[in-house]
């Protein structure tokens, strides 16, 4: 006797997005566990890692009608700590985590906190992937991308006034005050956008050794 997982289309989607939401918190583990081992460099952990956490916000918020995680992680008995802490918790990969604590601890960066600096990688992150997924409306982009440019701003005297990413952002938020809240952003300005966010972001990592390192 044939048994069906599912009844339509609805339901067979939410159990796909489950089995994603699953993969995502295993493979976050894994991939927690081979850093702490040293099985994985830096380089290769930081760039999995924040796959991973795009993937898991964009999922779970897609799922916040129909399950938290941590009732999902008690349901199908996920033992993954290490997972839980990255993705709940903390928000960030160790290697973010590790640069904004020295980062914060240097003479240049004596009003930048290691929780400042988590928090604009979270807006970062945020942001990329709101336009990944469309939201293009203006009165969707321009609060995400005015939390980016007011997260760099608290970090003090570890960006210059015109640090790459700041005049971006900065040129974007002009760019969309002039538009209606309704208005959209095209494709190509959407592809521009994401873009200009992965190029500022980079730049800040990149900026976070060079201060504490």
């Amino acid at each position: 006797m044939e048994v069906k997982l599912w009844n339509d289309k609805r339901e067979r989607e939410l159990l796909e997005s489950y089995a994603d939401l699953y993969a995502i918190i295993k493979a976050t583990e894994k991939l927690e566990r081979a850093y702490v081992r040293d099985l994985v460099s830096a380089a290769d952990y930081e760039a999995e890692c924040l796959k991973l956490i795009s993937q898991f916000n964009s999922l779970s918020s897609s799922l916040a009608g129909a399950v938290t995680v941590p009732r999902f992680v008690q349901a199908y008995r996920l033992d993954c700590p290490a997972a839980l802490n990255r993705l709940l918790q903390s928000g960030v990969p160790a290697t973010v985590e590790l640069r904004a604590a020295s980062a914060s601890s240097a003479p240049a960066a004596t009003a930048a906190s290691g929780a400042a600096i988590a928090h604009c990688v979270q807006t970062f992150i945020t942001a990329m992937d709101a336009v990944k997924l469309n939201m293009l409306a203006n009165d969707q982009v321009r609060p995400l991308l005015q939390d980016v440019a007011t997260s760099m701003a608290r970090l003090g005297p570890l960006l210059p006034p015109d640090f790459e990413g700041k005049v971006k952002v900065n040129e974007w938020l002009g760019k969309l005050h002039k538009m209606g809240a309704a208005d959209e952003l095209t494709e190509q300005q959407a592809r521009q956008l994401n873009f200009d966010l992965d190029s500022a972001y980079s730049a800040f990592l990149a900026a976070l050794p060079a201060a504490g390192l």
